[in-house]
């Protein structure tokens, strides 16, 4: 049997890799396919077990590494160009177009959706405004653009025999846009690499990438208002100056860090706060394998994974006042570490293959 793996793109180690990652430890037979492939050799050895990526025509485009979405008209033209005629399984891991693969009734697609394409959708305001393109001209083409592609991002999830959810909240998602039935199986967390550390020290941490979906400057300012406390920013992105800017001297920037100073950040802290509205959200549950509460937004994921007053505490609103208040709250609190341990496990890799492993079984059992 023929296997093929179709993600969106490569080119960080985020949470969908690692969810790609996984899913090579239950089968390691597939070919890979994206619209580009830019992953360091470190990281394609761990992703991809250092297997080549089949890219689209998007690769070779000039300034595609810089910024990719800018060429957002053509992403599906480039991923209806791939031939998946000679396989018969078909997985898509999908937060934008790879769900819209071309497939026949005799193959079996089944597609993890982290999520319907974020800014064709709910986002579309915020990605329009980013990308400079919601005024004049070049909005009106921007905007008509996204018109085209959520047409075809309902149309082309037909083509996806079966979607495999990230949580909840997304399966709620996919049944609103595409109507469809979905199964929740939650990405995998390295629970193992995040140990626990029941000792920590008087600071808060956040990391993320430093873009403004993120709302880091939310954090930030509530931090500024709280000049007693202790906050350690890591990430990197184009906001890093701007919020070095406004940020008083309780504040600690610390950049881009890898993997092992994540995880000492992480274990120390005396909580991870967590100010965006995301899909599932897998480093509030990296922060509690490590045995830390975290302090994150009411909304999305985070409301499956973190439970009030006993692994962290939730504010309601993304604003800077908002997240002061939870702060003050939380300081009201004692928490178990190995309590918030034990929660973590839950959403453990072993946990994710074993049902990624159980629900492709019986499928394939079904269709061949």
């Amino acid at each position: 049997m023929k296997k093929a793996l179709i993600s969106d793109w490569y080119y960080v180690n985020g949470g969908a890799e690692k969810v790609i990652h996984s899913i090579n430890s239950i089968w390691d037979d597939f070919d890979h396919f994206a619209l580009i492939d830019f992953l360091k050799d470190e990281d394609r050895k761990f992703i991809l077990n250092g297997k080549k990526v089949k890219t689209s025509f998007i690769q070779k485009l000039p300034t595609v590494k810089k910024n990719h979405r800018k060429f957002l008209q053509l992403f599906p033209i480039a991923i209806e160009r791939f031939d998946l005629s000679d396989y018969d399984l078909i997985i898509s891991s999908s937060s934008a177009v790879a769900k819209g693969v071309r497939t026949r009734k005799d193959q079996l697609h089944i597609c993890y959706c982290h999520s319907p394409m974020r800014y064709a959708w709910d986002l579309q305001d915020q990605y329009l405004k980013d990308s400079g393109l919601d005024k004049g001209l070049k909005g009106f083409y921007a905007k008509y653009v996204l018109q085209k592609i959520r047409k075809w991002d309902v149309s082309n999830s037909e083509n996806v025999d079966y979607f495999i959810a990230n949580s909840n909240y997304i399966a709620e998602r996919i049944k609103k846009i595409y109507n469809r039935e979905s199964t929740v199986i939650y990405p995998p967390v390295d629970v193992e690499f995040f140990s626990l550390e029941e000792q920590k020290d008087n600071y808060y941490f956040t990391a993320s990438r430093l873009v403004s979906y993120k709302k880091t400057q939310l954090i930030v300012e509530a931090f500024n208002e709280l000049p007693h406390l202790k906050l350690i920013v890591a990430g990197d992105g184009p906001e890093f100056q701007k919020l070095q800017t406004i940020a008083k001297s309780n504040i600690e920037f610390v950049g881009f860090v890898e993997a092992n100073s994540l995880k000492n950040y992480m274990q120390k802290a005396k909580a991870f706060v967590f100010a965006a509205e995301e899909d599932f959200g897998i480093i509030p549950v990296e922060a509690q394998a490590c045995g830390t509460p975290v302090i994150a937004l009411a909304k999305g994921g985070t409301l499956e994974t973190v439970v009030e007053n006993r692994t962290g505490v939730f504010f309601q609103e993304q604003s800077s006042q908002s997240i002061k208040e939870a702060v003050i709250d939380f300081e009201k609190i004692e928490f178990n570490p190995k309590v918030i341990r034990e929660h973590a496990m839950k959403f453990s890799k072993q946990r994710f293959e074993s049902e990624m492993r159980a629900f492709g079984k019986e499928k394939l059992a079904e269709k061949f």
